[in-house]
């Protein structure tokens, strides 16, 4: 797999990144089989969260504990206050075992009310500060959803030097008015900041049709594509056209991580006139923005 290089943090990061909402409900059976694919397939980044349900816990409890020199280990907290967050962050890494984080994010932060709970006098991001100022963890980063990230993310890094940002991209946001802008204005300010800039929701198709969980298929909180030729497109799209992007986060879902794999390994057989052919074929129904209607 291609590894990039992960901003000033020099990491060399596979251009998959384990997402791993994809464990937050799965036994532990199912987690150690995701994992053990992921590591097989090239990948050396995992990123969870302390709100992703039991997913530091089985990542905790899975041979991903003993090749942790080998890896990347990212994590988040959703915490607005110093303190909390600084305990958040503590919860974590006993819950994986581990005594650092490469990366702890501030999760969520998707509006510029958001940004302001997090910097301010007492806010999250002081935690954070503390939590590296002990060595805890090694870097502080900040992700976030919604149509408005790229430019929270933007203002995020003239406030604070972040190491690093994780915010959506797709084919289909690309095309929402406005976002390329955006993004394009944030990828400036990444690179003036030497700061990794790595993306979410590559495969998501829309929002699922109905709100009734039990016509969810996948445990995603959008309906992901899960046809490999719409999944290489997606994947080519972002990685082949993309070269700004450090890394992009595999799907919340472990059934989807092996078609992911595969994305990445046929993705320079495809050219981005092949990409615009797949998914510029599917209409506003079939595929649009996830972001349209948020489940929180």
């Amino acid at each position: 797999m291609e590894t990039r290089r992960l901003g000033r943090l020099e990491h060399r990061s596979s251009v998959l990144i384990f997402g791993a909402a994809a464990l937050a409900e799965v036994d532990q059976a199912t987690a150690d089989a995701a994992i053990a694919m992921a590591l097989e397939g090239g990948i050396n980044h995992f990123d969870t969260a302390a709100s992703y349900g039991e997913a530091e816990l089985r990542m905790g409890a899975s041979p991903l504990v003993e090749q942790r020199d080998q890896i990347f280990l990212a994590s988040k907290t959703g915490d607005r206050e110093a303190e909390s967050a600084w305990a958040s962050i503590n919860r974590s890494l006993e819950r994986l075992r581990t005594d650092r984080l490469d990366l702890l994010q501030l999760h969520a932060v998707s509006s510029f009310d958001d940004l302001d709970d997090c910097t301010r006098t007492g806010g999250a991001l002081e935690g954070a500060i503390r939590a590296r100022d002990e060595g805890l963890v090694r870097a502080i980063g900040i992700t976030g959803h919604t149509h408005e990230a790229p430019a929270v993310h933007t203002e995020a890094l003239r406030r604070f030097d972040f190491a690093s940002v994780l915010t959506p991209l797709n084919w289909r946001l690309w095309r929402v008015p406005g976002y390329a802008d955006e993004y394009q204005r944030l990828v400036a300010a990444c690179q003036q900041h030497d700061t990794a800039l790595m993306t979410i929701k590559v495969i998501a198709k829309r929002n699922w049709p109905t709100d009734n969980a039990a016509d969810h298929h996948y445990s995603t909180w959008y309906e992901p594509f899960d046809q490999q030729p719409e999944i290489n497109a997606a994947t080519a799209w972002l990685l082949n056209g993309h070269p700004e992007v450090t890394g992009v986060a595999t799907a919340g879902e472990t059934r989807l991580l092996g078609r992911m794999l595969t994305a990445e390994r046929e993705r320079m057989e495809i050219s981005l006139a092949d990409v615009d052919a797949v998914l510029g074929g599917l209409d506003a129904a079939e595929y649009d923005s996830p972001f349209v209607r948020l489940p929180w």
